[in-house]
């Protein structure tokens, strides 16, 4: 049985300069994996924690240095020497923990050393990540590309967090050409109207609108000018990010400059899945409103995927619950938001036996690893999103989605 014989962590930047986690294992003498951890903006409050310095000297208080020594001094001497199984790793690193969240060593911490054991496991059977993953079935993922960005991601007066558009061609290489074409053609609107085609932090541009209704015109226009159409072979995603526009001490949201309790949101939702092919909403409402939840998925669940993101955090115990009360049909998977690899199967688990669609997720601060590619393709997660066509650190997602398809249909050989 392979043993891991070497572990070092370094301080790396993000896509937004920020310091993450990046991790090497080495397993046996020749087999040496690496792992980059992402970052978010938008976090749920149920999130483990990002264990970051909070030494304003440094990086404005983001360096990650602790997270770097918990690996290299108290994670390293724990587990080197084990053999290579993802379940007692990732659970020995929980116990060494000890906390809800993650707080002592830190989630970034932690996953990073969780990505590294998995993709050791796939290099000592000889297989590809995805290959590894797999139970005997695999499919490429339809991707939900963030092409206008608002919210935090953006600071431009917009009050969704991300446009989307989600095309439904055949293959990978269509769908990501469909994107880049209508990402493209989006520019060119947006120059002709002299908006800015500045970009967010996922990619997508980010103009100074007066409205989220303009945004989705905008989108359709695109589409079209593309030469594709609109609610045919491609759709719209919206992430609402309703934490971001809520106000706690009136319990009203804030969204097109007007004030709205959350039945007027939910009509607005209504109003807008009526006009425009949209076919998935994620966080429409506060985290902590589940009952608002319940409420839409009993309405609009038939017509569109309900998302939760900051309601689970991809925590199986949070989804189960949301089970029992019918709240949401998806479920977004972010493997920082739990901490671990075993942890975010056991909430793959959960969403299966229970119908609800899955959509494994990037950060808005990402790197340029992507093995959320092979966890989409290798496990049938269904959807993905990374952001849009541009930046490096997205494109490098789509990319490898493209390079698996061209494996499995076999136009992969070298020689």
């Amino acid at each position: 049985m392979a043993k891991i014989t070497g572990l070092c962590a370094h301080e790396i930047l993000d896509s937004r300069g920020n310091p993450t986690v990046y991790c090497e294992m080495r397993v046996d003498d020749d087999i040496i994996v690496n792992a980059g951890v992402p970052s978010g903006a938008s976090t749920g409050e149920k999130e483990a924690l990002e264990l970051r310095d909070a030494v304003l000297s440094r990086y404005d208080g983001k360096g990650v240095k602790r997270a770097v020594t918990n690996i290299n001094e108290i994670i390293k001497s724990e587990i080197l020497g084990m053999e290579l199984n993802q379940k007692l790793i990732d659970e020995k690193m929980l116990r060494l923990d000890g906390t809800t969240n993650k707080s002592a060593l830190g989630a970034n911490s932690i996953l990073a050393v969780s990505l590294c054991v998995m993709k050791a496991l796939a290099k000592v059977q000889g297989k590809e990540l995805y290959e590894y993953l797999s139970e005997g079935s695999i499919s490429m993922p339809i991707a939900m590309m963030n092409i206008l960005n608002g919210g935090m991601h953006a600071g431009n007066g917009v009050d969704i967090q991300e446009f989307m558009i989600v095309p439904t061609v055949k293959t990978i290489h269509e769908r990501v050409r469909c994107g880049a074409e209508i990402f493209h053609k989006l520019a060119e609107i947006l120059k002709k109207k002299r908006l800015t085609t500045g970009l967010g932090d996922e990619g997508g541009y980010a103009p100074k609108l007066v409205s989220n209704t303009e945004a989705l015109d905008l989108i359709v226009e695109a589409i079209k000018k593309a030469g594709y159409v609109p609610g045919k072979n491609v759709y719209i995603a919206l992430d609402v990010a309703a934490n971001s526009f809520y106000n706690k001490e009136t319990g009203q949201y804030k969204i097109d400059n007007t004030k709205l309790t959350k039945e007027g949101l939910l009509n607005y939702y209504k109003y807008i899945c009526e006009k425009y092919p949209i076919i998935s909403i994620e966080d429409p409402f506060e985290e902590n409103d589940i009952e608002s939840l319940a409420k839409m998925t009993e309405i609009l669940g038939e017509k569109i995927m309900i998302v939760g993101d900051d309601f689970f955090v991809t925590n199986s115990k949070l989804l189960g619950e949301a089970v029992v009360k019918k709240a949401a049909n998806s479920v977004l998977l972010k493997p920082n938001q739990i901490g671990t690899i075993t942890e975010m199967m056991e909430t793959i688990k959960v969403a299966r036996d229970n119908h609800y669609k899955m959509i494994i997720s990037h950060r808005s601060g990402e790197t340029n690893d992507t093995t959320i590619a092979d966890i989409a393709v290798g496990m049938n997660i269904g959807f993905i999103k990374t952001g849009s066509l541009s930046r490096g650190e997205r494109i490098a997602k789509y990319n490898r989605l493209m390079l698996i398809e061209d494996k499995l249909l076999g136009k992969h050989r070298l020689g």
